[in-house]
């Protein structure tokens, strides 16, 4: 494995199994926590914690009541950010952030926009005077490979769990009244899930890679579907081509494991919403 870990991979592969004795489309336990009781961050309006495998992702949302844009009056604002802190893996270091952190808030930021899971006109309070901005942090506890669909996962858990406060403009003196007694949770229009699979040898196709088999692949992609079955976005950065049938394949395959996920986090939510 030291030596030659391609080699001692190609023998599992070979034997349709993975070195953690998973199957090749098999996915890692996966789990989430949703709410202040998870991980106290008392200070977010919504949260969440994901653990897929190994790698854990902790997601905080924060809103704040902002003047909108001058060329989207009527719109609100999500800001996404991935933060991978040193502490998660040997590979990262502190400071700035890395392409890494970089590319991954750069792909939730398309998700967003490119699923419509958050329509960002239902964050207006008042157009062109007063909207809802959406801070997203992602924070990476643990990392151990695929990223991306755990900090997906993390995000729409969070955002389910957002209470909005009720605003309003008073009339007289253009002021803003906030009524934290009444609040509303935040529309989701669409839930998207993304899956990831890590490509071996140009043609082997294993989900969910861990990040050893992430070094070791010639190529990953990540398939964003809606809960209609609709492709919300395909992110591939570089490495060996697909073939359409292989990303037929993997579309199929996303959007089952979808259904996986939804499934779960109805089962969370519904565990935690007062009877």
């Amino acid at each position: 494995r030291t030596v030659e870990p391609l080699e001692y991979y190609r023998r599992f592969l070979k034997e349709n199994c993975r070195p953690d004795g998973r199957e090749l489309g098999e996915f890692r336990t996966t789990t989430v926590n949703i709410g202040k009781c998870l991980c106290s961050i008392t200070t977010a309006d919504g949260s969440a914690l994901v653990k897929l495998g190994n790698t854990t992702v902790i997601c905080g949302v924060k809103a704040e009541l902002a003047a909108p844009a001058a060329d989207s009056a009527n719109k609100g604002y999500i800001v996404p950010n991935v933060e991978l802190p040193s502490l998660c893996a040997e590979r990262f270091r502190s400071g700035p952030p890395g392409e890494e952190a970089q590319a991954a808030s750069q792909f939730i930021a398309d998700v967003i926009e490119n699923s419509q899971m958050i329509v960002k006109e239902d964050l207006c309070v008042a157009s062109g005077k007063l909207a809802w901005v959406l801070y997203c942090d992602i924070i990476c506890l643990d990392y151990d490979g695929n990223l991306l669909d755990a900090s997906v996962f993390a995000l729409l858990a969070a955002l389910k769990n957002v209470q909005l406060p009720s605003v309003t403009i008073n009339e007289e003196t253009g002021l803003s009244e906030v009524n934290l007694k009444q609040k509303n949770p935040l529309i989701i229009r669409k839930h998207p899930v993304a899956t990831s699979f890590a490509v071996f040898d140009d043609t082997l196709l294993i989900v969910d890679p861990t990040a050893e088999e992430e070094d070791l692949a010639t190529g990953t992609v990540t398939i964003v579907t809606d809960e209609e079955g609709r492709l919300c976005s395909v992110h591939k950065p570089g490495g060996s081509p697909l073939t359409g049938a292989k990303l037929q394949d993997c579309i199929t395959r996303a959007i089952t494991r979808h259904k996986e996920v939804k499934k779960l986090i109805d089962k969370v939510i519904k565990s935690i919403t007062p009877k």
